[in-house]
């Protein structure tokens, strides 16, 4: 037994993930478990611990799902069907997904999974003829560059990332904290494919070697001098003029940071991009900018706003008259500043959370100002939504007007409790009420663009902590009737909420939900939606899966229509092991990108 285990040990463990924050929780329950067990055979073969060997079996389960991977592939693989097939009506096309790939170096440092570098995953499938290859290629951020020997392939962190502190190298007087490694989401648009992050620049992918073509800078040209939509100049510009130099210089922060969620807008054919300024981190006010291009990505339009809030956003919303934005509220954390400068605590430590109001703000920004109503409500002052939430993901957003001009805006999302996601521990209360779980918010605007009513429901017929909501893209700003998630079943003791093990596929209309699982010791990330007709369900749904007690990874293609069925899964593409991956972030369908 010992050798057995042993064989499943890595040489240096991932860190631990703050990724999701339950799994901070599951971790320090989990290592107080296992600090107090002896891995060794039971003295009397008839005794059971079913209780310790659930958690010991879970703790390694988690720590495989951030295994760092160093090969790459640089030629397609092909993927061999261990479960049924791919359909020849599936459309033909390339599923990018990105993520960290990269935890541990080789001299003793780690970092948090969120400054993990970025490795591109991409599943060219071929329908009518049934075959399906895998490539997986580390983007060439300019830290990938410098922190990873070109000759001998060995790596040494340099970069502390705004969530870790490294454990060897430099700590005191590292100023290396803005470590762009485009691994959060990846976009096809306007012949180019770009990998985000949420602090700088895209870079460009070439898509049929995956290349680093190197940084594309989407807003070059597209900003002017003329001051956001807000404010007159006060105490709070001269600071944003002081900040900038230095984090500029010494920090080596854009300017600009773009925020990694884009949107599309399905019937415009458009694209929508944000992007807020570096300054406004440390400052009680958040400037947005948000630039919309056509195909062949034409600017079409910019619009600046400057909100007076500290605001931290992640993710965002859009219908056809706004830009939306819940107001993640935070503030500055003097003392986890000073620590954050010495290298005792992550750069992320000087914010904190701000749950200093029992309600949420939700700005309604104009997005056609020409347009929109010139009387009623100021967009500065937010609707106040009834729930103290924390936004993480957005599934969809449309709104309805009547033909007096009045309107019901509805928001489909992902969102936690103040008390359960925190910077410090990443974890907060436990209570299931307070994980992520999806949302439905409604706000009633009449024909000046007041509002009457803002309501938030829980969508009760799935209250099982959930994440990464998606629909059909097709829809992306209509009224939809199926969203899909990633969501857990909650079988296991140790593990109730996360990893997640489970795809759910909501109903709005008639408040059902179904669900498809994908195995015990199996997890998964985001699904993806690959529309096949002009049906809403009409299509397909990928997910990888992270086969982890087996050491494999898996892309399930699912028949959407048929989850909650037996039949549900269509075929399950199996990935050489070697090339076996740790847990992506987020991905993107692109018909016809072969």
């Amino acid at each position: 037994m010992q050798a057995r285990l042993h064989s499943f040990i890595p040489i240096n463990p991932p860190p631990v993930s703050k990724l999701h924050p339950t799994l901070i929780q599951n971790h320090r329950l989990l290592g107080k478990t296992c600090r107090a067990v002896t891995i060794s055979p039971p003295s009397n073969p008839q005794v059971s611990y079913p209780a310790i060997e659930e958690s010991v079996e879970a703790f390694w389960d988690y720590q495989f799902l951030f295994v760092s991977q160093r090969s790459e592939t640089f030629e397609p693989v092909s993927l061999r069907a261990v479960e049924g097939s791919i359909p020849r009506d599936f459309p033909s096309g390339t599923y990018y997904l990105v993520g960290p790939g990269l935890f541990t170096d080789d001299h003793g440092s780690t970092v948090h999974p969120l400054d993990g570098h970025g490795y591109l995953r991409a599943f060219v499938v071929d329908g009518p003829a049934g075959q399906a290859g895998f490539t997986a290629r580390y983007i060439k951020t300019e830290a990938q560059v410098e922190e990873r020997d070109p000759v001998t392939g060995r790596w040494r962190f340099t970069h502390r990332g705004p969530f870790s502190v490294l454990k060897g190298g430099r700590k005191v007087g590292n100023t290396k904290v803005m470590k762009n490694v485009a691994n959060t989401s990846v976009l096809r648009w306007g012949g180019r494919l770009l990998c985000l992050w949420e602090g700088g620049d895209p870079y460009e992918i070439e898509s049929g070697t995956l290349d680093t073509v190197g940084k594309f800078n989407v807003i070059d040209g597209c900003d002017s001098s003329v001051p956001a939509k807000g404010f007159n100049v006060d105490a709070l510009d001269l600071a944003a003029r002081l900040l900038k130099p230095i984090l500029h210089g010494v920090f080596k922060m854009p300017p600009k940071r773009l925020l990694s969620h884009y949107k599309i807008d399905a019937k415009r054919d458009r694209l929508l991009i944000a992007s807020c300024n570096a300054e406004d981190m440390l400052l009680p006010r958040s400037n947005f900018t948000f630039y919309e291009y056509d195909s062949e990505f034409k600017l079409l339009q910019k619009q600046d706003f400057e909100i007076p809030d500290h605001l931290m956003i992640h993710d965002w919303a859009f219908t056809d008259s706004h830009y939306i934005l819940f107001a993640n509220r935070i503030k500055l954390d003097v003392l986890g500043s000073m620590t954050a400068v010495c290298g005792i605590s992550p750069m992320i430590s000087a914010l904190s959370l701000n749950p200093s109001k029992p309600t949420t703000p939700i700005y309604m920004l104009p997005r056609c100002p020409s347009k929109s109503r010139t009387s009623g409500r100021d967009w500065r002052n937010p609707i106040e939504a009834p729930s103290q939430l924390w936004l993480m993901h957005v599934g969809n957003a449309y709104e309805e007007t009547d033909e007096n001009g009045n309107s019901e805006v509805h928001i489909q999302a992902c969102a936690c409790s103040y008390r359960w996601f925190t910077f410090h521990k990443m974890f907060g209360e436990s209570e299931e009420k307070m994980l992520p779980h999806l949302v439905e918010v409604s706000i009633s605007l009449d024909s000046t663009g007041d509002s009457s009513n803002c309501s938030v429901k829980s969508l009760k017929q799935w209250n099982k902590a959930t994440d990464f909501p998606v629909i059909n893209p097709k829809f992306s700003g209509s009224k939809h009737t199926y969203a899909y998630a990633a969501t857990c079943l909650g079988s296991r003791q140790t593990l109730p909420h996360f990893p997640f093990d489970t795809v759910v596929k909501v109903n709005a209309m008639s408040k059902s939900a179904k669900t498809w699982s994908v195995g015990s010791r199996r997890f998964i990330g985001e699904p993806i939606f690959v529309p096949k007709g002009a049906e809403e369900d009409d299509g397909y749904l990928l997910v990888v899966e992270y086969a982890v007690a087996i050491q494999r990874c898996f892309l399930n293609i699912l028949d959407p229509r048929k989850i909650g069925e037996a039949d549900a899964l269509v075929a399950k593409l199996e990935v050489p092991r070697h090339l076996n991956f740790p847990m992506g972030f987020h991905g993107f369908w692109a018909h016809g990108d072969m």
